[in-house]
């Protein structure tokens, strides 16, 4: 049984590091501010959701799962909202085209 956990574990975090990795290649190589954020936001929530997923099986009672899953949507209410703050100022600052 913990074989298989740790299978799990090993499979998510290292999914969710592919996402991390794939979010900063789109954010170094993107040409403008839009879709540079577009490429970050989304490539790191997803990063994030597979490690939470991948810690889940880890932790050792209902409430510590149920943290893991509270920092992750924290994260995407806050990568929400920065994202939304930069594109707004990009574009009135004539960054975004």
């Amino acid at each position: 049984m913990n074989l298989a956990r740790d299978v799990v574990t090993i499979a998510c975090v290292s999914a969710g590091a592919f996402f991390f990795l794939a979010g900063t290649v789109g954010l170094l190589r993107f040409p403008d501010t839009l879709t540079r954020l577009h490429a970050l936001t989304k490539a790191d929530n997803l990063g994030l959701g597979f490690v939470v997923l991948g810690l889940l099986p880890q932790a050792g009672s209902l409430r510590d799962g149920l943290k893991l899953i509270c920092i992750w949507m924290f994260a995407l209410l806050a990568g929400a909202t920065v994202s939304q703050l930069i594109a707004r100022t990009a574009r009135q600052s004539g960054a975004a085209k």
